[in-house]
């Protein structure tokens, strides 16, 4: 049920729309449509108006509703497999600045979150904002000891205006599901449930200071790449203080320039920070926009903003990179079976079919010199593909689409000459070797080791248990003489005691291979014992799926 103050703010968004133009956004839909005569009243369509595209009309309506719609429309330009490619670029170039707040009533968040005066934490506060954004905005100060500081302080009453808008666009989003025709395929409630998790995750400042320390952590003494400092003492909920940087911004390529700043060396740096976020560490920064990366001197970015990050399944990692070298192979055979395969599509779907669809929108890519080849185009064009053989998209696989996007206009925008391709393939086969060689497998074996060990001991009982059961059953029917109708009757005991017994020696070789040799057992005899578990293991499992 709607309440008075949402039907206000219901109508002043259709009011915002139709003052754009974008009454056909308002009367297309099923409710509205028998209203459509309406149109005709309304004095603007009188008289021809030079009304600028649809996608532009659509993003000054986002400006004028105000910093949350704005945010959500940025957020909503990332899904490109459900928007048009001018409406999404359109969107992408909405700007989250808005006017900031008394820098006075900053002071006195600051100094309630900490409990204690600003002047007892800093000699140094400046009043007026660095910068403000819909969010939140940034104060530079000093600490005692003389460090250069920012402070980033929520705005006041930002999570009741949060909680309205939402309200007010699960609303809309549950009205255009029931009567607006593309509804059912743009799937809005899905959309703006999305937006909800990252609004909310961006409110909680020390979730942003946590992210930033991983990734400082991962990048530490890097060459390439500068996270500042979180100071935790005086880190809240609603408050941030972190190092302060300096650089030039990475959009100033003249400055760049003047400085001696390699272009080819940064473009192709960006690009390998990208994939050793993604594949190496597995958290990557996915909000890099120009706007939140520098560059110093020496050519090392700085990086700062890290409200929005992403992570991958180890699945989705590696099908990732195998989707991306399968399609600059053009094996589109492959990438649709690994789709099927990572469960992306449901595994019912047809794969000559699927890979008939992906060779449709992917040839034509490759009538492109290599180095224009965009892996971020392709990621598009794919799930776009595969949205139509009902794939759902995954948050985390929409945050890489955005971010990869971004760093490939940013690299191309710095050196337009910038091979992807040759800068990153390298890396994914490297990558995917390590996975799957023996160095892969034997890193997964110790990562697992430790929770296998703790079981490990209690295995031999439970077999020596399992088996002892087993006998004594086979006692018992052989008395009866009725032994070979018992075990025709408990195929399922037998194989399960087999494949229990199987799992006890491959773990007990395991085991036996990353201790080696000890005081009991030389090299030779660990070799021998480990051969033996895992030959009787596999024979034991062998016998086991034979017989199920």
């Amino acid at each position: 049920m709607i309440g008075p103050r949402q039907a206000l703010r219901l109508f002043w968004i259709n009011w915002i729309l139709l003052r754009h133009g974008l009454d056909e956004v308002v009367l297309a839909t099923h409710l509205f449509r028998p209203l459509r005569w309406i149109k005709h009243l309304l004095p603007w369509h009188w008289v021809e108006r030079d009304l600028p595209a649809y996608p532009v009309r659509v993003r000054r309506a986002l400006e004028d509703l105000g910093p949350i719609f704005v945010k959500f429309g940025q957020i909503l330009s990332t899904r490109r497999d459900l928007l048009p490619d001018d409406l999404a670029v359109e969107l992408a170039k909405l700007q989250d600045r808005v006017p900031p707040f008394d820098g006075n009533e900053a002071r006195l968040l600051i100094e309630k979150a900490w409990g204690r005066s600003v002047d007892e934490v800093l000699d140094e506060f400046d009043a007026t904002p660095l910068a403000s954004a819909s969010i939140a905005q940034v104060h530079t100060g000093r600490l005692k000891d003389g460090t250069e500081v920012v402070v980033k302080v929520l705005r006041p009453g930002i999570e009741r205006t949060i909680r309205q808008d939402l309200g007010l666009m699960y609303t809309v989003a549950q009205l255009a599901e029931h009567y607006w025709k593309e509804g059912r395929r743009l799937r809005p409630i899905e959309v703006v449930r999305e937006y909800e998790k990252t609004i909310y995750d961006e409110l909680d400042l020390q979730r942003e200071a946590a992210n930033a320390s991983q990734i400082r952590r991962n990048w530490q003494n890097s060459e390439m790449l500068y996270i500042p400092e979180v100071y935790w003492d005086w880190t809240r909920s609603n408050v941030m203080v972190m190092e302060r940087v300096y650089g030039t911004p990475v959009s100033d390529v003249e400055t760049l320039k003047a400085q001696g700043v390699s272009m080819k060396q940064l473009g192709e740096r960006g690009v390998e920070i990208f994939f050793t976020q993604v594949f190496r560490d597995n958290f990557f920064h996915a909000d890099m926009h120009p706007g939140n990366i520098f560059v110093e001197p020496s050519g090392r970015y700085i990086s700062i903003d890290f409200g929005i990050v992403g992570t991958l399944t180890t699945e989705d990692q590696r099908y990732l990179a195998e989707n991306l070298l399968a399609f600059f192979e053009r094996d589109y055979r492959r990438v649709a079976e690994l789709h099927v395969e990572s469960g992306w599509v449901p595994h019912g779907t047809r794969v000559d079919e699927f890979e008939s669809a992906i060779r449709t929108v992917s040839e034509p890519i490759f009538e492109k010199p290599l180095a224009e080849i965009s892996f971020g185009h392709f990621l598009v064009r794919l799930f776009q593909t595969a949205r139509r053989f009902n794939m759902e998209i995954q948050p985390q696989l929409v945050l890489l689409e955005k971010t990869l996007l971004n760093i490939e206009g940013l690299g191309r925008q710095l050196y337009p000459e910038l091979d992807l391709w040759t800068t990153a393939k390298p890396y994914m086969e490297r990558w995917m070797k390590d996975q799957i060689g023996i160095k892969g497998l034997f890193d997964r074996t110790k990562r697992n080791l430790y929770s296998v060990a703790d079981q490990a001991p209690e295995l031999p009982l439970i077999a020596y248990r399992m088996l002892m059961a087993y006998d004594k059953h086979m006692r018992t029917a052989d008395l009866q003489g009725n032994a070979g109708a018992l075990e025709r009757q408990t195929p399922g005991a037998v194989n399960s005691v087999r494949a229990l017994a199987g799992a006890t020696l491959t773990i007990c070789g395991t085991l036996l291979l990353l201790f080696g040799p000890g005081q009991w057992l030389d090299e030779s005899a660990v070799t021998a014992l480990v051969i033996g578990c895992y030959l009787a293991g596999t024979l034991l499992f062998f016998r086991a799926a034979r017989r199920a």
